[in-house]
C-alpha cells in the first residue's frame, strides 16, 4: 500500500462539549488520515469531543483511573464468527474504532506545555488513530517507535515533535 494513496475516511464527529476554540471539523479529518495514510486504505472511526464530566467517567470505568484523560482509545474489534469469510470491500471491514478527546485537558495540557492548541489537538488525533492501529507505549521499545511515527506524521502536518521538549 502506498503512503501516497490517500485514504478514504469516514469521520464521524461528535461535540459533547462546550468548550471554545476547537478545531475545524476539517482538521480532525486531515489529522486522522495522516495517521491513517500507508496503514489502511479505508478507515470508518468516530472521534467524539466531550467535557470533563464525561471524560472522567469513562476514564474511570475503562482504566479504573480517577479523573479524565486527553484521549482514550477504543478499538473495533470484529469478533472471530463474522471475521471469517469476510470480504473485503464490506464496509464493516472498515471499522476501526472510537476515540474520545476531552477538549478541556487538551486544552489544558497545550498552556501547560507551551505548546500551541492546534499541534496538541493534532497530536491527541494521531496518538489515538495510532492506539486504534493496534500501536502501544507499553515497552520502551514500542513506546520509541510509537513516538517516531507520531513525530513524523506531526512533521509532515507542519508540527514540530511532541517530544522535543521532554
Amino acid at each position: 500500500m502506498s503512503g501516497d494513496r490517500p485514504v478514504t475516511l469516514d469521520l464521524d464527529l461528535q461535540i459533547a462539549c462546550e468548550a471554545a476554540d476547537l478545531p475545524a471539523p476539517a482538521d480532525f479529518e486531515r489529522w486522522a488520515a495522516a495517521a491513517l495514510a500507508g496503514r489502511r486504505e479505508r478507515a470508518s472511526l468516530t472521534i467524539r469531543l466531550v467535557d470533563v464530566e464525561e471524560g472522567a467517567a469513562l476514564n474511570g470505568t475503562y482504566r479504573e483511573r480517577e479523573g479524565p484523560t486527553n484521549v482514550l482509545s477504543f478499538p473495533f474489534d470484529l469478533p472471530p464468527e463474522l471475521a471469517l469469510g469476510l470480504d473485503a470491500q464490506d464496509p464493516i471491514a472498515d471499522l476501526l474504532g472510537d476515540l474520545v478527546i476531552c477538549a478541556d485537558v487538551v486544552q489544558r495540557q497545550a498552556r501547560e506545555q507551551c505548546k500551541t492548541a492546534q499541534a496538541h489537538w493534532a497530536h491527541m488525533v494521531v496518538h489515538g488513530v495510532l492506539h486504534l492501529l493496534d500501536y502501544d507505549h507499553l515497552t520502551e521499545s514500542d513506546a520509541e517507535e510509537m513516538e517516531t511515527l507520531e513525530s513524523g506524521i506531526l512533521g509532515a502536518l507542519g508540527f514540530p515533535s511532541p517530544y522535543e521538549d521532554q
